[in-house]
């Protein structure tokens, strides 16, 4: 079996986690939600159902061990930013997998840089407001607030309900206390913006590479996006039991459902 262990790097800006665990078919590129890093993939490139693939693991700007940027970045520049980090990694179209706050990144990279990527595949990616569980709770306060002390309340909730027996809560606490606050804020209420259009759906639908949804169910992506997928027609599939974080909650059966997606999109 390939090694799992991966190779550390600061490009971009970005820490960056490379899992060489063969050489076939394009890269997969994952990219962490709100608040969170690329630690939360973790279980996932070890699963032997994904070996044969190189896994390129980034921290985005902001965000886990990455350094902070002197101004936040929004959704677009991040999505820019990323691709602009492959064209100069010579990395032929990647497999986005994002996560939450990553399946709209993913979105806007797909959508601004083509040329960038292969297939997108959604992991309960924002597609209504009720999807926007933390970032809506950012966005109800002003700037000022949430710096002054907002964001450390959330911190706070979120420490107390994983205690309560949350395994994907426990790490994205850890990961909160390592992001830009700023960051967060400015991605929370592009977010809430974003999602209360509705028109995600539709665009990742539209997208000229193979797209797909994945959902964790019951406690995942909200019975409003799940509606807005279908009739969008994006091919969709749910994890079960599961919460937000599918590939934590039931990492076996997502490593399969997203080796189907890759054969079929490459």
């Amino acid at each position: 079996m390939p090694e799992a262990r991966p190779h550390h790097t600061l490009e971009a800006g970005m820490f960056v986690r490379t899992y060489d665990r063969g050489a076939g078919g394009p890269p997969l590129l994952y990219l962490h939600g709100l608040g969170e890093s690329g630690l939360c993939f973790e279980k996932i490139v070890e699963r032997p159902e994904l070996d044969g693939r190189r896994h390129l693991v980034p921290d985005l700007p902001g965000y886990g061990r990455s350094p902070w940027s002197a101004e936040p970045l929004s959704l677009p520049a991040l999505a820019d930013h990323v691709a602009a980090w492959l064209k100069e990694r010579a990395e032929g179209p990647a497999v986005l997998v994002g996560h939450s706050m990553g399946g709209v990144v993913a979105l806007l990279l797909a959508e601004r840089h083509p040329d960038r990527v292969g297939a997108v595949i959604d992991v309960d990616g924002n597609k209504s407001l009720e999807d926007c569980v933390f970032s809506t709770q950012a966005a109800a306060l002003t700037k000022e607030a949430f710096l002054g002390g907002g964001f450390d309340a959330i911190r706070e909730a979120i420490y107390h309900d994983g205690a309560a027996g949350s395994e994907a809560l426990r790490g994205y606490y850890a990961s909160l206390r390592l992001c830009d606050p700023r960051a967060f804020y400015l991605n929370s209420c592009e977010l809430v913006e974003l999602s209360s259009r509705e028109t995600m759906a539709r665009r990742l639908a539209a997208l000229a590479v193979p797209a797909f949804y994945i959902a964790g169910v019951p406690d995942g992506a909200c019975a409003r996006s799940l509606h807005l997928l279908a009739e969008a027609g994006v091919p969709c599939t749910h994890i079960s039991p599961s919460g937000h974080w599918p590939f934590i909650d039931r990492p076996g059966p997502f490593a399969s459902a997203l080796g189907r997606m890759l054969a079929s999109s490459t």
